[in-house]
């Protein structure tokens, strides 16, 4: 009797570590763009790799971070 340890394989890993990445950046951009974090989460998990390309075109709220520095931080010397 054998025992099958990587019956999933490479592939789905791979497709796991792209889910987590694109749920990253969306909550990133979401608060940056003054919303939840949770939010943009959400949004990546259900949305897969278009979830930060939709937060990518999601206007922000007026006190956001993003109206005010832009979508980087800015570096401090």
């Amino acid at each position: 009797m054998t025992l099958v340890l990587a019956t999933i394989g490479i592939g789905a890993l791979y497709l796991m570590y792209g889910w987590l990445l694109s749920c990253i950046i969306a909550g990133y951009l979401a608060g940056r763009k003054g919303y939840e974090e949770k939010v943009g989460i959400a949004t990546a998990m259900i949305l897969f790799f278009i979830g930060p390309i939709v937060w990518l075109f999601w206007p922000a709220k007026e006190e956001s971070k993003w109206k005010r520095e832009g979508p980087l931080p800015k570096r401090r010397s």
